[in-house]
């Protein structure tokens, strides 16, 4: 027979340490300010469900990304802009397929089907973001020859796509990175804006990874050796 003593007092234990834990988190949500900035990383429809190199559930970072961008009032968007015939095309290399590499002038370059080209469809935002306070969109990629997935730095990496300057000039302290895909432009993002002086941080379900050849696993493991901080949308404070 259950002694009823014990049981409530489990479940005062059970309540008390929820309270505990509720407070414990309220007291450590991170509060963006105007020293902070949401990078917010090319949600276009090619990397969207239907898209020609949609990212598996990919969908699924924006309404996450809505609902954490209402508490910024920093938000830059980026957009890859590629031309028709892009050097990181596996069309264009003769014999190559999709997620093959080749090794071009600054370094080892991933083959991808063709995706995000200038002025089609699939290289708009998805219609599903709702951030009208977006004060900047960043086009990466328009260089024929050179790959970039950085919102910070082109893939040669010693070209800028000024986005440092401009963080910099508002002085914005700390950026928190979201979007697509983990494994390559949000984390060479995060990675850029470590090497640029700003506190970082990546929110974990508001991005979603290609993972080819284990690049999820390292792409992780690359981030908090660089001290970029891995946080959920939860851990960040609601506006009021």
């Amino acid at each position: 027979m259950l002694d009823r003593r014990k049981v409530l007092a489990g479940v005062s234990t059970v309540a008390l340490a929820s309270l505990v834990s509720s407070k414990l988190w309220a007291a450590t949500a991170i509060k963006p300010d105007d020293a902070s900035a949401l990078l917010v990383i090319d949600v276009q429809n090619c990397f969207l469900p239907g898209g020609s190199l949609a990212v598996k559930e990919g969908e699924q970072v924006v309404p996450v990304i809505n609902k954490i961008a209402k508490s910024f009032a920093n938000v830059v968007m980026t957009q890859d802009w590629h031309t028709p015939g892009h050097v990181s095309f596996a069309s264009v290399h003769s014999g190559k397929k999709p997620f093959e590499t080749i090794d071009l002038p600054y370094g080892k370059q991933v083959l991808w089907p063709d995706h995000c080209v200038q002025g089609t469809d699939g290289a708009a935002l998805s219609k599903d973001l709702s951030i009208p306070q977006a004060e900047l969109i960043i086009r990466k990629g328009f260089h024929k020859d050179v790959d970039s997935y950085s919102a910070f730095l082109e893939a040669d990496g010693k070209t800028t796509t000024g986005l440092a300057a401009y963080l910099k000039s508002r002085k914005v302290k700390r950026v928190f990175v979201a979007g697509l895909a983990t494994d390559f432009c949000v984390a060479w993002t995060a990675l850029d804006a470590r090497k640029a002086g700003f506190e970082v941080y990546v929110v974990e379900d508001a991005c979603r990874g290609i993972d080819t050849q284990g690049s999820l696993a390292k792409a992780w493991a690359d981030m908090a050796k660089a001290g970029v901080k891995r946080i959920q949308s939860g851990d960040i404070a609601a506006t009021a």
